[in-house]
């Protein structure tokens, strides 16, 4: 099975992590989520083609997040106009946080046998995901208020061990494509295959459910998280990064 391009993926990935205000101006969408991770806080291009007036719209696009108190991301994927990423150069905004895309075929996997797949907003996903993630209540708060609006098929998975909650992580499935995100596991139990076994719960649920290619973002930094991902049979396929304002 062939794997779908970089416009069918982001076009995915917007509809699983889609931003609790989603506005477009052509081909450029702005969305914002209070503040609860870059993706969902940011401007984007989905349109290379897409880049008359772009210092201008840039303009725009910043007073609007300006105006909700969100400091202004740009997610900059190969669909960026070469206009945008322009501008964004002369203007000296910074680059951050280079990450990959990863996708492959999705293939039959086994659950965990103490793995649980609950709905989203259920209070043992949203507690595994506090205590792992280390979040406090106002960004779970945050969290939460996204996770409502999310309007695909989702899942929350927990796995737990001794009756502890030892990894979580989402999965979001898109015209087909089960997204993963949030992808956490105990810090203090390494190499016990804790991700794995949620990776697998999770994409046991996607296939079931009617996906049939996998996908999920990796920063460049996160070399543990690549070789999980690679072992599952993930391969990369493109490159993306944010770009900031610089600090005055």
């Amino acid at each position: 099975m062939g794997l779908p391009d970089t416009l069918a993926l982001e076009r995915a990935g917007l509809k699983a992590w889609p931003g609790i205000e989603v506005e477009w101006d052509g081909q450029w969408v702005r969305r914002a989520a209070g503040g609860y991770t870059k993706r969902a806080n940011s401007l984007q291009c989905f349109d290379p083609d897409d880049g008359d007036d772009a210092g201008a719209r840039l303009a725009a696009g910043v007073a609007w997040f300006e105006a909700r108190g969100i400091p202004p991301v740009v997610r900059t994927t190969p669909l960026a106009s070469a206009s945008l990423n322009a501008v964004l150069d002369a203007e000296g905004w910074a680059t951050i946080d280079r990450s990959y895309l990863y996708a492959m075929p999705l293939a039959a996997h086994e659950p965990d046998t103490e793995g649980r797949v609950t709905a989203l907003l259920d209070p043992q996903f949203l507690a595994a995901q506090q205590a792992l993630q280390g979040h406090g209540d106002a960004l779970m708060a945050r969290m939460r208020a996204l996770l409502a609006v999310m309007a695909v098929p989702a899942c929350g998975i927990v796995i737990y061990r001794d009756g502890l909650a030892v990894a979580s992580g989402l999965m979001a499935i898109a015209d087909g494509i089960v997204m993963t995100g949030n992808v956490i596991a105990d810090r203090t139990r390494r190499r016990q295959g804790l991700g794995a076994a949620m990776m697998r719960t999770g994409l046991a649920w996607a296939r079931t459910n009617g996906a049939t290619i996998a996908a999920l973002n990796v920063q460049a930094d996160n070399l543990a998280g690549q070789a999980l991902y690679a072992s599952l049979g993930y391969r990369h396929l493109y490159d993306y990064t944010y770009r900031v304002r610089r600090q005055a």
